[in-house]
């Protein structure tokens, strides 16, 4: 394993979904989403990325769901640029205004998992721990590198950015190298952190179909794309399920979903599920 990376043990598989934990919030998502992946049948390793943020007893629960825990250093990045992509200075310079980032929300942890393509694995699926797996995706591996799907959830005008909530990767020391070398350049500033980053260096990156990463905002700004019969993947971007927030009640049949993932009992059938109003 690459400098930078802890494993606790081997992999088991050659391809594996991805996650990265940066602090109990996130670890409290992988709980649900490491769930919803075994559901689907899947015999891909699991692992998690995790940080110094991330406490023993938050990460337990992952353990226990079968993950692969892989301690994750921050990247060697610059004073300058970590001043840059804090908190404050990120938000300030290019602000979110179409949805509200939880305060646990650290931007510049969000660079850690580039990391990923420093893991002994032959292929990998990442996903963000805020998503659930709702149907078996193993066909991401044989994508090439690198697809994402669109950033699609307020109108046909999102479709020029990609959501890098979901993307196929092949880990390779070189191509980490690469990424480190552009990523902290002088004066480099990635208005939307990993995202704004991956876009610019796969340039041509390959379009997955919205079905693969269905942002939960399409529920109630473009309805006529949600489909329960075809949704592979459902990502909470802004507002978390765990959370108390403004539009929980609108969101109301998604957070019970990701609820029942979160706990031990049974997940509701897609085709009985509600449809947006």
């Amino acid at each position: 394993m690459s400098d930078g990376l802890r494993p606790e043990g081997p992999a088991t598989d050659r391809r594996a979904f991805v996650t990265l934990v940066t602090n109990a919030d996130f670890a409290r998502g992988a709980k649900a989403l490491l769930r919803s992946l075994r559901l689907t049948g899947t015999t891909a390793d699991l692992v998690v990325l995790h940080t110094g943020g991330v406490g023993a007893d938050d990460l337990a629960p992952l353990r226990a769901r079968g993950a692969r825990l892989v301690q994750t250093e921050l990247l060697p990045t610059s004073r300058d640029f970590n001043a840059a992509h804090a908190r404050e200075a990120l938000h300030g310079a290019a602000p979110f205004t179409k949805g509200e980032k939880p305060a646990f929300h650290t931007p510049l942890d969000n660079f850690a998992k580039l990391r990923l393509w420093q893991l002994d694995y032959e292929r990998v699926v990442f996903l963000d721990a805020d998503t659930l797996a709702l149907r078996n995706i193993d066909a991401l591996f044989d994508y090439p590198e690198f697809c994402a799907a669109p950033n699609v959830y307020e109108s046909l005008a999102d479709f020029h950015r990609m959501n890098s909530g979901v993307f196929t990767a092949r880990p390779d020391p070189a191509t980490f190298d690469a990424m480190l070398a552009r990523l902290d350049s002088p004066g480099a500033f990635w208005r939307r952190t990993d995202q704004t980053f991956l876009q610019d260096f796969f340039p041509d990156w390959h379009g997955l179909p919205v079905t693969c990463n269905t942002l939960q905002y399409v529920w109630f700004n473009l309805p006529e794309l949600w489909s329960w019969e075809q949704i592979k993947v459902l990502h909470f971007q802004y507002e978390k399920p765990w959370q108390d927030h403004a539009k929980a009640e609108r969101l109301r049949v998604l957070i019970d979903l990701w609820r029942a993932y979160e706990g031990d009992g049974p997940v509701p059938d897609l085709a009985h599920l509600p449809n947006p109003s």
